[in-house]
């Protein structure tokens, strides 16, 4: 009798996982058109493994390493069931950029103010963070102008001009302050960055000082 009951059970929880299953989300690869722009991507630089110079890298260490960005975030967007979601532990008021994912389209990117400790609903998608001039940023590299010195890949830098650091969908970003340095770290790797004088609609060039001055407003859980 016993073991009747628990074939019952048993059998029970298997009707409920199976009819539970359409209910599971799908990986933001699958409802994200950067999926197949990144997959595109990796594959032109795979098979140029054995040029760099013919995909536009000097080195084979620097393709290699853009390479690596690259699976990380093909794998972030094949794992991830929530859009970006952007994090703010800096302890200052972080300026992020996000939209409502809607199946009719998205919405019109917008810059929201993220306060120290919060974290942006999973239900918008954070598109990137909005770095003001003067500021440090460990491991981004500043977009230059072609008559002027390009900065190596790994070197920190100070920014000259508010930059915008695109993520993929997906990411699960996490903005801190480096405790011995002042720089802010990213815990993954950017998808571009792009001056924000070339963004449409225009952002403004705001200082870190007009950002802290800011009430949050950015959508948060």
């Amino acid at each position: 009798m016993k073991i009747f009951k628990a074939i019952l059970v048993f059998l029970f929880l298997l009707v409920n996982l199976v009819i539970a299953q359409p209910s599971f989300a799908d990986p933001i690869a699958e409802k994200s058109p950067e999926y197949a722009q990144l997959t595109q991507q990796l594959n032109q630089l795979l098979q140029g493994r054995s040029d760099p110079s013919a995909v536009g890298y000097n080195t084979a260490e620097e393709l290699q390493k853009k390479i690596s960005d690259l699976q990380f975030q093909k794998y972030i967007m094949e794992s991830s069931e929530d859009w970006g979601v952007c994090r703010n532990e800096t302890g200052k008021t972080l300026a992020v950029y996000a939209h409502k994912p809607s199946k009719y389209g998205s919405s019109a990117n917008t810059l929201f103010y993220l306060g120290n400790g919060q974290k942006t609903d999973d239900e918008w998608d954070c598109d990137g963070i909005y770095l003001p001039s003067g500021v440090n940023v460990a491991g981004v590299k500043v977009p230059v102008a072609e008559n002027q010195e390009q900065v190596g890949e790994n070197q920190e830098q100070q920014l000259g001009q508010p930059l915008f650091v695109k993520i993929v969908d997906g990411t699960q970003l996490v903005a801190r302050t480096n405790a011995l340095t002042g720089e802010i770290e990213l815990n993954a790797p950017s998808a571009g960055v792009v001056p924000a004088s070339e963004l449409n609609p225009v952002t403004p060039n705001l200082s870190q000082a007009q950002i802290d001055a800011q009430v949050p407003n950015a959508p948060i859980d």
